[in-house]
């Protein structure tokens, strides 16, 4: 429908040293190309870079800027339907080359044009607006070409769905998507103009989760290729002024020779006259007699020639400049919005996978982390079944469906990432390739494998020392027993690294809880620690408000639960201030930070009385710190039977979960939350086999990474 390849009609064969280079490259493009589509993708972009050698008329062939109609948002969609239609997919991989090579050639462009521009400067030279933003914002493109060199990996691009046919053929779906985009808009970044195109999109074809998350960094890309163009074109109209100035300077005899002058102008051929040229000489010569002037003259009889007026000629050149300073202004804008704007919600906003997992399970309910794990599981069950990801989507989801009772398998996660996995697979045809297969393997049989690998490799080790041996009774049977400790100690050191380089921790699913916890989810922190001395009960009362400080959201309590220190007799004299001392902390700090959402107070003490230790001979705390945490467990169950002294305030009702903290710990920010929320993930939670007496699915406990 548009064709922005125009270079490739206006190429022309000649002798020119540029000529061998130019076809030079292109032979190697048929050699090393895969498709004919790529090789006339790399053809017009050759030919981009064309140079025509006709002396001082000679001219630079650029492509034209990425620029068509501009279109409202309803017409815009309209668009994105038809070119869904129209864009027919290859069935061949495609090769980043096609694409790294022209970013690195639009940098090379980009960097010389800021070189020159800025040399322009130091000269006191008068730049157009365009050139000036290129200036001022060269460290962003800069920035964004890093970004898109670091963010495209061959593997992901290959991955990606290539077009078939047109001037983008050879290049991901995707990338015409952008360009149409960036066409339509001049370059501006309008974000909900975006949504809705991609939405009206895929009303006709659907983009894979891939493709939506590669939008971001192929919209820069296109930026780029069309802030290339522009300044390709603000370059060649500057180099074309410079020539008008110096032919002008000649024809008037202020610095060079009118013969020579009138020479240059006759060397332009019968071809239309660039318009900046024309302008520019157009405004230096027009004060002047066109009778005594013959450059004048010969400007006005060509202008004529070609239809125009002068004042046309002008208004035209204005109108044209005026456009490229919007367009330039438009990339830079769109590139620094780029930057800022969510991509995460935008990719969750048209993702038809991301609706239909929401509209029929509690996925919205989850952490963006374990949302995305989700759909890293259908991309892998989509490329290794061939069955398209909303299809795979719809089956997980219909297998979920049958289970009515049970939540964890009602959990779209349990077919994805969980035990469900292999019936989902069964039901789709999934083919595993050769590396998840010995992945399986190795889970199966941990302790087998690993026991083989360091066997193995031990045996290796020791094998060195024994082959050098040739007396084997009995200084060889000596040697082997004497070398198998160093060798079994280097295969555990080896397969334990190879297991750290081969592996990867995976991150449990959790809940979004992005409020904190739900009242369903209650929890409460505690402290357990023994009082001891005035001064570290006001610790432990501080430590307990800098906890509720780094989390301060939701259905959270926060308690100290304390001893008394061991002694002789059941009862110290101190021992009533150290329990009134942290009973003023508690109440001071639900004074100052108020009670809970229920109107239970947020700041707790559960205190213990000392009993008989006969096996210590000594009054004390039961069962010290595990007693402590046993007991309080049961206290919040109800039972009135433990050795904790009532206090003034009733325990908070209904409390789910409990987060042990030692005296001396630091709750982060957030961390709180994100324990809760990954212990309450429908597979993560526990289920307790009665008859067994232990959980057999889930987790009971949780233990957080701890660095010092």
């Amino acid at each position: 429908m548009y064709q922005y390849a125009e270079a490739a009609s206006r190429w022309r064969p000649t002798t020119a040293p540029w000529f061998r280079v130019v076809t030079a490259g292109l032979a190697r493009e048929l050699v090393e190309n895969a498709t004919l589509a790529e090789t006339t993708a790399s053809i017009a972009f050759y030919c981009s870079i064309v140079a025509f050698n006709r002396g001082p008329g000679s001219q630079l062939i650029v492509d034209e800027p990425i620029r068509a109609e501009l279109f409202s948002v309803e017409r815009l969609e309209q668009h994105a339907r038809s070119l869904a239609e129209s864009q027919q997919l290859s069935g061949r991989r495609g090769r980043l080359r096609l694409i790294s090579r022209r970013l690195d050639e639009n940098g090379e462009v980009l960097l010389s044009a800021y070189q020159e521009l800025s040399k322009a400067i130091r000269e006191e030279a008068l730049l157009t607006p365009a050139a000036e933003w290129l200036v001022d914002n060269f460290h962003l493109v800069e920035s964004q070409l890093s970004e898109i060199r670091e963010n495209l990996p061959p593997s992901y691009y290959r991955e990606l769905p290539k077009l078939e046919d047109g001037h983008l053929a050879g290049y991901p779906r995707v990338y015409g998507i952008a360009w149409a985009y960036v066409a339509h808009l001049d370059s501006r970044f309008d974000a909900e103009a975006l949504q809705r195109f991609v939405t009206s999109y895929q009303e006709v074809e659907h983009l894979t989760i891939g493709e939506l998350w590669a939008i971001p960094i192929t919209l820069r890309l296109v930026l780029v290729e069309n802030l290339r163009r522009m300044v390709e074109t603000i370059m060649r109209a500057r180099r074309l002024r410079r020539q008008a100035e110096d032919i002008a300077d000649g024809l008037l005899g202020i610095n060079g020779d009118r013969d020579q002058a009138r020479s240059a102008l006759q060397r332009y051929g019968p071809d239309e006259l660039p318009q900046p040229f024309a302008v520019q000489l157009l405004q230096r010569l027009r004060d002047h007699d066109p009778e005594t002037t013959p450059g004048l003259a010969w400007l006005l009889r060509r202008i004529e020639a070609e239809g125009k007026t002068p004042e046309e000629v002008v208004n035209e050149t204005h109108r044209r400049q005026a456009a490229t300073n919007l367009s330039v202004r438009n990339v830079v804008t769109s590139l620094r919005h780029i930057d800022l704007f969510d991509w995460a919600a935008f990719v969750e906003g048209v993702s038809l996978v991301d609706h239909t997992l929401a509209a029929e399970s509690s996925y919205r309910e989850m952490s963006f982390a374990t949302r995305d794990r989700y759909r890293h599981a259908i991309e892998e069950l989509s490329k290794g079944s061939g069955v398209p990801e909303l299809e795979v989507t719809r089956a997980t989801l219909a297998l979920s469906a049958v289970q009515l009772t049970d939540r964890r398998q009602r959990d779209p996660g349990f077919y994805l990432l969980g035990e469900g996995r292999q019936a989902l697979e069964d039901q789709i045809g999934f083919r595993p390739d050769v590396g998840l297969v010995l992945s399986r393997l190795a889970r199966r049989h941990p302790s087998t494998l690993y026991l083989g690998a360091v066997a193995l490799i031990s045996g290796l080790a020791l094998a060195w020392p024994l082959l050098t041996t040739t007396t084997w009774w009995p200084w060889g049977v000596v040697l082997a027993c004497l070398a198998l400790i160093p060798a079994s100690d280097i295969g555990v050191v080896v397969v334990n690294r190879m297991i750290a380089a081969l592996t990867r921790p995976e991150e449990l699913p959790s809940l979004a809880l992005a409020d904190g916890p739900t009242p369903e989810l209650r929890t409460l922190v505690a402290i357990p620690a023994i009082l001891s001395r005035p001064e570290q009960v006001e610790q432990l009362v501080e430590r307990l408000e800098v906890h509720y400080l780094a989390n301060p959201d939701g259905e959270l309590h926060f308690a100290l639960v304390t001893d008394w220190r061991d002694a002789e007799t059941p009862e110290l004299a101190d021992d009533s201030e150290l329990l009134a001392v942290a009973a003023r902390g508690v109440a001071r700090l639900n004074r100052r930070h108020g009670h809970g959402p229920d109107g239970v107070d947020r700041f707790l003490l559960f205190h213990r009385r000392r009993v008989f230790n006969a096996g210590e001979d000594r009054y004390m705390g039961w069962e010290r710190k595990r007693g402590k945490l046993h007991e309080l467990n049961r206290v919040l169950r109800g039972a009135t039977d433990t050795s904790f002294i009532p206090g003034e305030s009733p325990a908070p009702r209904s409390v789910r979960y409990v987060i042990a903290l030692d005296a001396d710990s630091r709750l982060p920010p957030g961390a709180a939350n994100q324990l809760v929320a990954t212990i309450a993930h429908p597979l993560n939670r526990a289920r307790v086999d009665e008859p067994l007496g232990r959980v057999t699915e889930g987790y009971g406990v949780l233990q957080p990474r701890v660095t010092a």
